[in-house]
């Protein structure tokens, strides 16, 4: 069976760290173009995940002209995530964008907009979705064990794990730092578990009370105070249509003991759930108060027949089945756009001062 002809824009960390050796190992796709504003980085990438004749290039819109790419991966600075997304789109390639979608909801929408006028398929990479504790909870969501969810928290917490490499210091190039960055992720997990994508209000906090602090005891060494110009935390309380509480929390680096990254905790009215210690369920059965933890070691975790358990290998090949007409998305580019919304909400709020009230 012929694979599908892919090409990635942006042959950086992400690129070469998560979606070429996760899309290469999935299957089904055949890398023939690689575009970087740093050749040597294009050029490597093609090295170890091209085709023998595959183009290289430094401008994206020379590689959207190839029309015979099926597929465009989009591993560049959030503030880039949008037009080029839409810019592949219109072009008649199918895409997967690494998170966060956009940097503000204005242009998720655009995102969205050029999807559903063109026909293509787009998503975000949001591989926690896949990991065995999430499809488990999400499985045990979907049967209501949990019954009416009205409580979450979203937890992305380090205690001093900022990253000093490529651009993620730049509030720019970026968007913000932590909420944008691992926040996203956290918020994305709990509001695919709650099935809520309506928020009402948020109400947020940012703060910069690190950023200049030298020796530090950061995990990937010192960061340049001068270049630091994103928070170093940030905090978010977010209430939606239906009356559902969700807090936010997300820091590159804070004092504190517990740090979990890409975690939820869900309250519902017949049980509860968190995934803080390992994946826990709580409830009460025969008047008494039970506790399950769900084991994930060894077999029984692999739900797809002959395929990784690895999240991002299993993100990579739903897309290609999508694209295939295989399957169908997990991740939607309307519920991407959501997540996008509601930081952006956060962000606002902490800015202004005042609640925001999404419209």
């Amino acid at each position: 069976m012929a694979k599908i002809k892919a090409g990635i824009v942006g042959c950086g960390g992400i690129a070469m760290g998560k979606h070429l050796p996760s899309a290469t190992k999935a299957g089904g796709v055949k890398f023939t173009a690689f575009c970087d504003i740093i050749p040597e980085r294009a050029e490597q990438a093609k090295k170890q995940y091209g085709s023998k004749d595959a183009a290289v290039y430094t401008d994206y819109k020379k590689l959207l002209a190839d029309g015979s790419i099926d597929v465009i991966y989009v591993c560049t600075p959030n503030n880039s995530h949008c037009q080029i997304t839409v810019d592949a789109l219109e072009s008649g390639k199918h895409v997967m964008c690494e998170k966060p979608m956009a940097v503000s909801y204005d242009e998720a929408k655009k995102m969205t907009d050029a999807a559903r006028r063109t026909g293509k398929l787009l998503t975000v990479g949001y591989q926690n979705r896949y990991r065995p504790d999430s499809r488990y909870l999400k499985a045990e969501c979907q049967k209501g064990t949990l019954g009416d969810i009205y409580f979450a928290k979203a937890r992305a917490i380090r205690r001093r794990a900022v990253p000093t490499w490529g651009v993620f210091l730049d509030a720019e190039k970026q968007g913000g730092g932590p909420l944008i960055d691992i926040g996203t992720h956290a918020l994305d997990l709990t509001l695919h578990m709650m099935d809520n994508y309506s928020p009402k209000y948020a109400v947020g906090t940012v703060y910069h009370k690190l950023n200049e602090q030298r020796q530090a005891a950061n995990a990937w060494g010192d960061w340049d105070v001068e270049k630091f110009t994103v928070e170093d935390s940030a905090f978010g309380f977010v209430v939606m249509e239906n009356g559902a509480t969700i807090m936010l929390e997300s820091s590159w680096a804070l004092n504190v003991a517990d740090v979990g990254e890409a975690q939820t905790l869900l309250c519902g009215t017949a049980a509860g759930a968190d995934m803080f210690d390992g994946l826990r369920i709580n409830g009460v059965a025969n008047n008494t108060q039970y506790i399950l933890r769900p084991s994930f070691e060894g077999g029984g975790v692999d739900f797809y027949d002959g395929v990784s358990a690895d999240p991002a290998v299993m993100e990579a090949k739903t897309f290609i089945d999508a694209v295939s007409g295989k399957g169908k998305l997990l991740v939607t580019a309307e519920q991407a756009a959501e997540v996008t919304r509601i930081l952006e909400g956060i962000y606002i709020s902490a800015r202004t001062g005042q609640p925001y009230y999404f419209k």
